[in-house]
């Protein structure tokens, strides 16, 4: 699934914050590892998420490749003297009392933008929980746009951009590739890692970690070939 897809060959090359990148992902001993889709538009799912920091890592390595990534937030966020900055930065502010959703809100953002990378981690919380959200696979399917599967992975610093995948008719299918790709073990705190599973799945037995390694998604490939700055 993932061959359809092109990868950026190259972070980028000036500006600040590729510099600012590359002095914090060094400092923090962490190697670039697999390179993101040269698309404009696409979902992006930040896991694993069980530390605080994990947010400051994924914005680095965005920013070495140049992406600048949008995330959700309450419109509250976006107003008062700070409003400016929480934009600067990617906020995407929705009303969570609007009639058409927020599923909606953010597809219409899709539609409306010629470029679009949203960021969301869909554990929800640090915490483990029973369920990710499905919100980012919502998202994906209504504004037609594939999942990117972004990692970090604590056990040999490493973050990067995993597989694509396009949303199907089979939430399962589709959920089965995510649970294939994503180890507890990457997570800063494994034990609260949440294991990638849907609510909307809750009627269908879970593919568990040991049968779904058994799918094809090639861990050590180009995926997660690091790249020399």
């Amino acid at each position: 699934m993932d061959e359809e897809f092109e990868r950026l060959e190259k972070p980028a090359a000036g500006g600040v914050r590729p510099w600012v990148a590359r002095f914090i992902l060094r400092m923090g001993g962490w190697r670039i590892g697999g390179a993101p889709p040269n698309l404009c538009k696409y979902v992006i799912v930040a896991a694993p998420h069980t530390a605080w920091m994990d947010g400051v890592w994924m914005l680095a390595f965005a920013w070495y490749w140049g992406i600048n990534l949008a995330w959700i937030g309450k419109a509250s966020l976006a107003k008062g003297p700070l409003g400016w900055l929480t934009r600067r930065v990617g906020l995407i502010p929705v009303d969570r009392s609007a009639a058409q959703g927020l599923v909606a809100q953010i597809v219409e953002q899709f539609d409306k933008r010629d470029s679009l990378f949203l960021s969301i981690p869909p554990e929800g919380t640090r915490g483990k929980g029973s369920y990710w959200k499905s919100g980012f696979y919502q998202i994906a399917r209504g504004a037609g746009v594939p999942i990117c599967l972004s990692y970090l992975d604590y056990g040999v610093r490493e973050a990067g951009f995993g597989p694509m995948i396009k949303t199907s008719d089979n939430i399962v299918a589709d959920m089965d590739r995510i649970r294939a790709f994503y180890k507890p073990e990457w997570a800063r705190h494994p034990g609260l890692f949440t294991l990638p599973r849907l609510r909307e799945e809750s009627s269908i037995p879970m593919v568990s970690i040991e049968a779904s390694n058994n799918l094809a998604v090639d861990l050590n490939g180009p995926l997660r070939e690091v790249v020399q700055d």
